[in-house]
C-alpha cells in the first residue's frame, strides 16, 4: 500500500515539510533508506544519516534543526520514536488483514466458529472450542477439545493449544508456542522409579497477553496456571504447573519458572533466569539476566547473581571479586615480610 508524506502526517497530527505528495510504501531504518521508504530520526547518534539517507520521507521531532540540506520530506512530530512505533502497528495490523477460511481444514461440528475469523490450512478446531470474533489462526494451529478463545487473537502457525485453555481477547502466540502441555509431576515409587502425577488443571490466559515463539505454559495439576492480563513473555520460556504470574509482567527469553511460583504484577524478569518452585515474588520486582532465584522476594526489590541476592550488595561484592587477585597477592607479600 501507498501513502503520501501528507496522509501520514495527518495520521499522526504532525507536519510536513517538504513535499507532501512523495509517496511511501515501505519502512525502513534511517541508514538503509531507499526511494520509497519512510524512516525516523529519534537517537542523536543517527543524525548524520539524515543527509545521506535515500529514504523519501523521514519522521523527526519538532526540535530537530537540520545543519545542511536534506532531500528527504521531513515529518514533524513531539516524539518521533512513539509516531514510527505506531505506524508499525498499523502496518502490521494490515499485514495480517486476512479472513476466511482457508481448505483443507477440520472443525468439529460442535465447535463455535464465527464468520469473520481467519483459519489458515492444516489448522483443526476439537469438541466443543468457541473462537471469539475477529480472531486470526494461522496453518497448522491445533486447538484441543473445550478451548476458549476470545476476540482479536493472533494465533501464529505450529501453535498447539490443549484441552481445556482459557484465552481471553487480543491474546498473541507465536509460532511454536504450547499451551496446556502436562506439567511436570512425578512420584517416586517403591520400586525405585517414577509414576506420573496425572496433570488434570488448564492453563488460563488473560486479555492482551503476548507468548514469544516456542514458549510453553504447562497445565496446572489440579485448578489453573494464569497468566493474568498484560503479560509478555519472550521467546522459549517455561512456565510450569500452577504457576500465576500477575498484571503487566514482562520476562525475557530462557527464563524458566518452576511449578506453584507466584509472580507479582509489573515485574521485569531478565534472559535466562531460573526460579526454583512454591516461592512468592512481590510486585514491581526487578531480576537481573541470569540470576537463580530460590526464596521469596519482598515488593520493590532488584536482585542480582546466582543464588541471586540483593542488586547493590552483588555490584558492591563483584567490585570485590574483581580485586581479589590483587588482594591475594597483597596478602601474600605482607605474609612473606613478617615471615622474613
Amino acid at each position: 500500500m501507498e501513502f503520501t508524506a501528507a496522509q501520514i502526517a495527518e495520521l499522526l497530527q504532525g507536519t510536513v515539510e517538504g513535499d507532501g505528495d512523495v509517496s511511501v510504501h515501505t519502512l525502513s531504518k534511517i541508514e538503509e533508506g531507499v526511494k520509497g521508504g519512510l524512516s525516523f530520526l529519534a537517537n542523536p547518534q543517527y543524525t548524520p544519516y539524515i543527509y545521506t539517507t535515500s529514504a523519501s520521507a523521514v519522521i523527526v521531532n519538532n526540535d530537530f534543526i537540520a545543519e545542511r540540506e536534506i532531500s528527504a520530506t521531513l515529518i514533524r512530530v513531539p516524539n518521533a520514536y512513539e509516531a514510527f512505533a505506531k505506524l508499525l502497528e498499523l502496518y502490521n495490523k494490515i499485514k495480517h488483514e486476512k479472513k476466511g477460511i482457508e481448505q483443507p481444514v477440520f472443525i468439529d461440528e460442535t465447535a463455535k466458529v464465527p464468520d469473520d475469523i481467519y483459519l489458515g490450512a492444516f489448522a483443526y478446531i476439537g469438541k466443543n472450542v468457541a473462537i471469539g470474533s475477529g480472531s486470526k489462526i494461522y496453518s497448522q494451529v491445533y486447538i484441543g477439545d473445550n478451548v476458549r478463545i476470545g476476540k482479536n487473537a493472533l494465533i501464529f502457525p505450529g501453535v498447539k493449544i490443549l484441552a481445556d485453555t482459557q484465552i481471553g481477547d487480543s491474546v498473541t502466540l507465536h509460532a511454536g508456542v504450547v499451551i496446556g502441555a502436562d506439567g511436570f509431576g512425578f512420584a517416586p515409587n517403591s520400586s525405585d522409579s517414577f509414576s506420573k502425577v496425572a496433570q488434570i488443571g488448564n492453563v488460563i490466559i488473560e486479555d492482551h497477553v503476548e507468548v514469544g515463539a516456542n514458549s510453553s505454559i504447562d497445565r496446572a495439576t489440579l485448578g489453573s496456571t494464569i497468566i493474568r492480563k498484560g503479560v509478555k513473555l519472550d521467546n522459549l520460556i517455561q512456565i510450569a504447573h500452577n504457576v500465576e504470574i500477575g498484571e503487566n509482567t514482562v520476562i525475557a527469553a530462557q527464563t524458566g519458572v518452576a511449578g506453584s511460583t507466584r509472580i507479582g504484577a509489573n515485574c521485569m524478569i531478565g534472559g535466562q533466569v531460573g526460579i526454583v518452585g512454591h516461592v512468592t515474588i512481590g510486585n514491581r520486582v526487578r531480576i537481573a539476566a541470569q540470576s537463580g532465584i530460590g526464596s521469596n522476594l519482598a515488593d520493590d526489590t532488584i536482585w542480582q547473581g546466582s543464588p541471586a541476592f540483593d542488586h547493590r550488595d552483588y555490584l558492591k561484592s563483584y567490585v570485590m571479586f574483581r580485586k581479589l587477585p590483587s588482594i591475594i597477592q597483597d596478602i601474600k607479600e605482607k605474609l612473606s615480610k613478617q615471615n622474613s
